[in-house]
């Protein structure tokens, strides 16, 4: 099996406040915010933050009370960028057949993101990127 190149495409993390958090990262890091995205039906909102080549997505998810989903935050997930579509394809295919859990994907997310998303053996989550 070819092994592409792998570099970290974002690190996500799910926070309480979503705007509060935004303006920390901007303020004291200098990073820019993208737009906000939102998933009404999932309660679901995030921003993607970039500096340089370093980038960071803030997420949040309610539940109908309006308040974070307990566990909800803290680190969530590494993305690794594999490069092109065909790429994430044939890893996400190799990870099914080799017994990786592949939770989902590989697919377009909402925000416009190609994607899938396995678990290592510990249970944490990775995301195989364009």
């Amino acid at each position: 099996m070819n092994v592409p190149v792998i570099k970290i495409s974002h690190v996500a993390i799910f926070v309480r406040d979503l705007e509060s958090m935004k303006d920390f990262y901007q303020k004291h890091f200098g990073f820019e915010a993208g737009e906000r995205y939102e998933n009404k039906s999932k309660g679901f909102s995030s921003y993607f933050l970039t500096t340089g080549s370093v980038r960071i997505e803030l997420m949040n998810r309610i539940d109908h009370s309006q308040t974070p989903i307990e566990g909800m935050t803290g680190l969530h997930h590494i993305a690794f960028s594999l490069g092109n579509k065909k790429a994430v394809d044939e890893k996400t295919e190799y990870f099914g057949k080799n017994g990786v859990p592949v939770i989902s994907g590989p697919r377009t997310t909402g925000d416009g993101y190609y994607e899938s998303v396995i678990r290592d053996p510990e249970g944490n989550v990775i995301e195989l990127t364009v």
